[in-house]
Parts: C-alpha cells; structure tokens; sequence
C-alpha cells in the first residue's frame, strides 16, 4: 500500500524502503472541459538543485528538450502532448545512487506550454498527482493527490526528493507559480535566454 500525503507532508524513501536504488516518478492530470479551442499540453521536469537550491547548469533541467542528465541519474521518458487516457502522462526515471554528489534535492515540476497565449492555466487542470514506484519491485511507495487549489498559476512544483542523513526523504509541495516554465527556471537560477 502506498503512503498517500497531503500537501507540505514528508515521508522517508529510502529509510523504510532499504535497498532502494531505481524509481519512477509518474505524474498525471486531466483536463476539464473548456472551450478553448488549443490542445492542452502539459510538461514534466525535474531540476537537479544543491544545497542553495539552486541548479548548478542549465544541464541539471530534465525536461522534453533535455530527456537525460549526464550522470544517467534522472531519465525524462518523453513528452505526452495531449494527457489523454488512464494512468501516468508523463514520468521520470530516477537512480538514486547516480545522483551527482553536489545535488541535494530534486524538484518535479509540471508546467502548461504555451499557457498565456492559450489562455490555459491550472484552474482547468484536475486529477493532479504525483506517484513514485520503486521500479525493481514495481510497488508504489508514494501517491500525492494535488487537490483543485489552483486558479490563475501555470507552473506548479509538485514536490522533491532530498538527501536528509544520509538517506532519501520525499516532500509534497504542490505551490503554483505564475509565468509558466521562465518561473520556474528563474526560482532555481536557470538562465532561459
């Protein structure tokens, strides 16, 4: 059975889970009927922060234009354009005994493409969660339902996995931002030029 949090909760990964190594993160979200007219594209990332919270380099962005980090950590397994069907829409793949050293934390993010000039935004999104599997046993560990508490925001940090002595620990964030991705990029110092 997985844990189910509520939004701010942290719960141990690796403590309970020993031997933890692999991980899938899946998110997944519908869409509400509205008569926009646009698809509705929304995008998973994760960025790779220190202990400042910061992204060191722009290679430390895991996204549909970046699918692999370097250090073969964190995998993005390609972009879903439209969120259609059961299940996750998009996931992320990640090593935990590949994260790079000078990471502390990895925060997923969900952002809507194209939001302002679609005029699209987290208010028409429902069935927000995140999930995390333990990918040698495939058992879900973690299950985070986002709730409806969005309106005007395009960007929303769903939660984060961060180094706590020694051991991994999973936080539910659920915060939205307004302006979409440059938002996010520019909260963890990534240059979007």
């Amino acid at each position: 059975m997985p844990v189910n949090l509520q939004k701010g909760q942290k719960v141990d990964l690796t403590k309970g889970n020993p031997g933890l190594k692999h991980i899938m993160v899946g998110l997944g979200w519908d869409v509400n009927q509205y008569d926009g007219g646009a698809d509705f594209d929304l995008d998973a990332a994760a960025f790779l922060l220190n202990e400042s919270g910061k992204a060191p380099s722009g290679e430390d962005f895991i996204f549909y234009n970046n699918l692999k980090h370097s250090s073969e950590s964190v995998e993005h397994m390609g972009d879903n354009l439209t969120g259609e069907g059961e299940g996750d829409d998009e996931q992320i793949k990640v090593d935990l005994t590949k994260v790079p050293a000078n990471i502390a934390r990895v925060a997923f993010t969900v952002t809507i493409f194209d939001a302002e000039s679609r005029r699209q935004n987290f208010g028409q999104v429902s069935n927000s969660y995140i999930r995390i599997v333990d990918e040698d046993t495939n058992q879900e560990i973690i299950h985070y339902d986002l709730g409806e508490d969005f309106s005007i925001e395009t960007a929303v940090v769903v939660g984060e996995i961060y180094r706590h002595g020694g051991e991994w620990k999973f936080n539910a964030i659920g915060s939205g931002y307004q302006g979409g991705l440059a938002a996010l990029c520019a909260n963890y110092g990534i240059d979007t030029e």
